[in-house]
């Protein structure tokens, strides 16, 4: 069966135009046993993201008398494409995957305030449907936040692809299927500084630089969803305690 990545009146197969996103929800506060939890979910794509710690460091081999160090997992349930994946494959990427978003928060967790110690953070996709990297980012963010680990910024990750010289954002699974140019950024959206940046695939130079304003602009979108999450969980925790929080 065959699918139409834009169709002649500039709707992607999903319904949304070139520029819109994928729409998000999100929850935090979710697992009662974590410092900190998150759950995203952005179109078909669910993530959830468990986080403990600070704590002592369990190795002493990685531990740093100055600041804290940040262990990774991340894992894609066999079950959350619809099809059973090979565990060997999935492994390999896991670990990349793993090592990016610890490279991701090492740049914007305060970790010189925890010396000797470290931060576990356990990412779980448990619905695939495209972008899993950059929402198990974005979930990260607020699992962090949720825990109390001050940062320098919110982190917020967006992807997108060319196709016939129109930049898609956020692209879905089929979207992923066609094998363009995939272009990742994980950025502070207040400074714009830029944390993570992955590329999949070859991209004309002369599309580089309308990718990279249209994936910014949608982590800054992302980064006004989150935060008005923690508003609103902020707040409905203040009104538990009778007290008047400021946001």
């Amino acid at each position: 069966m065959s699918f139409e990545i834009l169709s002649p009146e500039g709707l992607r197969c999903d319904g949304r135009r070139p520029h819109e996103m994928r729409k998000l929800k999100c929850e935090v506060g979710v697992a009662q046993d974590a410092d900190g939890s998150a759950i995203v979910e952005q179109g078909y794509t669910k993530v959830l993201v468990t986080v403990f710690g600070p704590h002592e460091c369990t190795n002493r081999n990685k531990r740093d008398n100055d600041r804290a160090v940040i262990s990774c997992s991340y894992n894609k349930a066999s079950f959350s494409a619809g099809t059973r994946m090979r565990k060997m494959v999935t492994d390999k990427k896991s670990t990349e995957v793993s090592v990016m978003i610890q490279n991701t928060f090492e740049a914007s967790i305060l970790l010189e305030k925890f010396p000797k110690s470290q931060i576990d953070i356990f990412v779980q996709v448990l619905q695939g449907d495209g972008g899993e990297r950059c929402v198990a980012i974005n979930a990260t963010t607020l699992a962090l936040i949720n825990s109390g680990i001050p940062m320098k910024d919110y982190v917020c990750a967006c992807a997108a692809t060319i196709y016939q010289d129109t930049a898609l954002l956020d692209i879905n699974h089929l979207e992923e299927s066609f094998r363009g140019p995939l272009f990742m950024l994980a950025v502070m959206p207040k400074s714009e500084r830029i944390v993570q940046l992955q590329l999949d695939n070859r991209l004309h130079n002369d599309h580089l630089d309308k990718v990279v304003k249209q994936t910014i602009q949608g982590c800054k979108d992302i980064q006004v969803l989150l935060d008005r999450k923690i508003k609103e969980r902020t707040v409905e925790a203040a009104a538990a305690y009778d007290i008047k929080p400021r946001v």
